[in-house]
């Protein structure tokens, strides 16, 4: 009896191990019609280490079963605001969030490109600004396909420097970088 419970407790923490290391899917403009107006959605994905039980279970399970905190905002969160879009920059803004990507004239990732956003860290609210390093994989991908004056595109950059905004001090969190991902739809391109 004891060797049947081992082998299935050992079974179900493979069973686990397998489900945590699949790669979170990639975020997609939920709509591909921009007749409605633009969409946009942008999600901070924290690093396994970071997250409750070194994330061995996939973010959805985990955010359900333990309350964890979901990362995002889109078009539709309160106070969404498309800023200046172009094709070296991004800019998008929701109540509390600020995400501003910039690149330089080689299409790299540049140094300028930072995130704010609220995150309850210790049991208390902060809001953290984080700062993207020099990423070989950072990428803003942009199309003109929607028209000659909207853009549509991805993104994908890891912030590796954090600053807890009411104190101006670095902090050492997350352990290992953070990726911000997402991807927008016919937003409209700002004239300089």
């Amino acid at each position: 009896m004891k060797k049947m419970l081992i082998i299935i407790a050992l079974a179900l923490f493979v069973c686990l191990a397998v489900i945590g290391s699949r790669p979170d899917e990639p975020i997609v403009a939920s709509a591909s019609d921009t007749s409605r107006g633009p969409i946009f959605e942008v999600q901070v994905v924290k690093p396994r280490s970071a997250r409750p039980l070194f994330g061995i279970l996939p973010a959805r399970l985990e955010a359900k079963l333990l309350g964890d905190e979901d990362l995002r905002f889109d078009n539709a969160s309160r106070g969404a605001e498309i800023g200046r879009v172009g094709h070296d920059r991004l800019e998008l803004k929701a109540d509390g969030w600020e995400l501003f990507i910039e690149t330089d004239g080689e299409g790299r990732v540049a140094p300028g490109t930072h995130l704010v956003f609220p995150i309850v860290l210790a049991e208390k609210q902060r809001s953290l600004s984080c700062r993207t390093g020099d990423q070989a994989s950072d990428s803003l991908l942009i199309s003109s396909q929607a028209g000659p004056d909207q853009l549509d595109g991805s993104f994908l950059v890891e912030l590796t420097t954090c600053v807890n905004i009411d104190t101006g001090k670095t902090i050492e969190w997350p352990p290992r970088p953070l990726t911000v991902r997402g991807s927008f739809e016919g937003l409209p391109l700002s004239l300089r």
